[in-house]
């Protein structure tokens, strides 16, 4: 989806109904950019979540606000990332529902297919609705002035694109990242698929290997083994998901191969080439190589921040080529007019991170904020089946820091609802700060883990304790009841054997 200033704007495969309908919303090609104000309160470079927020909220604010974006309007996030991705992860939990129904007394008349070509189609008019929300349209209607085309510094306070300038008080850096292949020789030349293509499939690669065991490797794999692809998921750490509790990826890998992804773990790609059709794809594992034939090759390692073509240099801004623009704390670069949000400067690239750290940025570029990006207290997910989401501190985070920590586990298989649901294969874990009830960390394996790990989230933020959670009445049943538990669980910590003889002749003199 890339576009070079000559082109005449990004096209997207295939070239269908939805697709038009896309681009007319996220990068029209009757487009006319406005004349330029005298000065902007705030330019904006990049349209991607960040980007966005950014914009939207500085002209809701009544600040004059210009927004330019190369490619399409939306970002990674609509385009070629959680939209699309969570389409086709829908439908791949839809055939597993109807797959396993006879473990509920459903029985189907005949085995459950997936017709690869119209969950793609779904996808593709899916995404096409909700980028309406994104659209140069809906933004000019806002009030921003919204420039198509490559922008690049050519002053500290002033930026061109299409031979406009435009001058600004304020400017932000939203530009995000990009795909980043890992160095396997012959690859190129092999072919391979990334977040940005793998979208515009329209056939089931019938064999698909997967280089990267993190969420999009994870989610990717899981969902094609359900259409119905034999997966390779190959992973040159110990474990997937890396950056998660190594109980909760122990789960996942077990969700993953019963799903019939074959998991390589401990294997590097080093070397591919074309046979025909195929790509050969050659591996090692402690010392033995060997080879893994495959349709496709779908890259899901790696991400690049976009910073070429913004001529930085002329505005004064530092950057690296790998870690992206350089911040400080508040958002702000090396040039105090100009800050940067969201994928471009920041190693955790998440949606709603780059949301957060844009109203950051609203605050301490208009209002001389002093908002930090430290302060920030982000969770996250992985949408696989089930979901593993996470928030604050790891047991492995917490021994780095030196950290005493306790940790609280409720497995779901002594959860009603989730009994009642077939879904007992996940737990709750909550760590405190050891001599406390303060929060620091927590994990949550369940099939919708990602609408639980809100409340412990909350919890952290408002500094709410794990006992005073034992007072929150959840609705029964509910899987989230698994945190109610967890808070009753830690409260018995606390009835000692002073405690107890305490309250033992309490009652008595009571009698």
């Amino acid at each position: 989806m890339s576009q070079r200033e000559d082109s005449p704007g990004p096209h997207i495969e295939p070239a269908d109904e939805a697709n038009r309908a896309l681009l007319a919303n996220v990068h029209p090609s009757g487009w006319v950019s406005p004349e330029p104000a005298p000065s902007y309160d705030l330019v904006v470079i990049g349209a991607g979540t960040a980007g966005l927020v950014s914009a939207a909220g500085a002209a809701g604010l009544g600040a004059r606000v210009a927004l330019v974006e190369r490619d399409l309007m939306g970002g990674d996030c609509l385009n070629v990332g959680c939209v699309p991705s969570k389409a086709l992860v829908r439908a791949a939990r839809a055939f597993a529902d109807a797959r396993d129904a006879g473990a509920f007394g459903v029985v189907l008349p005949s085995p459950p297919q997936v017709d690869f070509p119209a969950v793609m189609e779904r996808m593709r008019r899916l995404r096409a609705h909700l980028s309406r929300t994104d659209s140069a349209e809906r933004f000019a209607g806002l009030g921003v002035d919204v420039f198509l085309g490559q922008g690049r510094f050519v002053a500290a306070d002033a930026v061109e694109v299409g031979g406009k300038r435009l001058r600004f008080g304020r400017a932000v850096i939203a530009t995000g990242a990009r795909s980043a292949p890992p160095p396997v020789p012959g690859l190129p030349d092999a072919g391979y698929l990334t977040n940005e293509t793998v979208f515009s499939l329209t056939d089931l690669p019938p064999r698909l290997a997967i280089l990267g065991a993190g969420p999009i490797g994870c989610e990717l794999a899981q969902t094609f083994a359900r259409f119905g692809a034999r997966v390779s998921l190959i992973e040159a750490g110990p474990q997937v998901l890396p950056h998660e509790d190594a109980d909760a990826a122990e789960r996942i890998v077990a969700a993953l191969r019963r799903d019939a992804v074959i998991v390589l773990l401990g294997t590097k790609a080093v070397a591919a080439r074309r046979r025909g059709a195929e790509t050969i794809l050659e591996v090692e594992h402690g010392g033995t190589r060997s080879e893994v034939i495959a349709d496709a090759v779908l890259v899901a390692v790696g991400r690049l921040p976009n910073v070429d073509g913004l001529d930085l240099e002329r505005a004064g801004v530092a950057c690296d080529a790998s870690r992206g623009v350089r911040v400080d704390d508040h958002l702000r670069t090396t040039n105090p007019r100009i800050f940067a949000a969201g994928d471009v400067c920041t190693p955790w690239k998440f949606t709603h991170h780059s949301d957060a750290q844009a109203r950051i940025v609203l605050r301490n570029a208009l209002f001389l904020g002093r908002a930090r990006a430290s302060a920030l207290t982000l969770p996250w997910c992985t949408y696989t089946d089930p979901e593993v989401a996470h928030v604050g501190l790891s047991e492995a985070d917490a021994r780095e820091r030196g950290v005493r920590v306790r940790s609280f586990v409720q497995d779901l298989g002594d959860v009603d609802r989730a009994v009642l649901d077939g879904e007992t294969d996940g737990f709750v874990k909550i760590l405190v700060r050891e001599g406390s009830d303060e929060i620091v960390g927590a994990t949550i394996v369940a099939r919708h883990a990602g609408e639980s790990i809100s409340e412990l989230t909350l919890a952290i933020v408002a500094g709410i304790g794990l006992g005073r959670l034992a007072d929150v009445i959840h609705p029964y049943p509910t899987q989230a009841e698994a945190i109610r538990k967890l808070g009753d669980t830690y409260n018995r910590t606390r009835l000692t054997p002073f405690v107890k003889r305490l309250l033992a002749a309490w009652l008595a003199w009571r009698r």
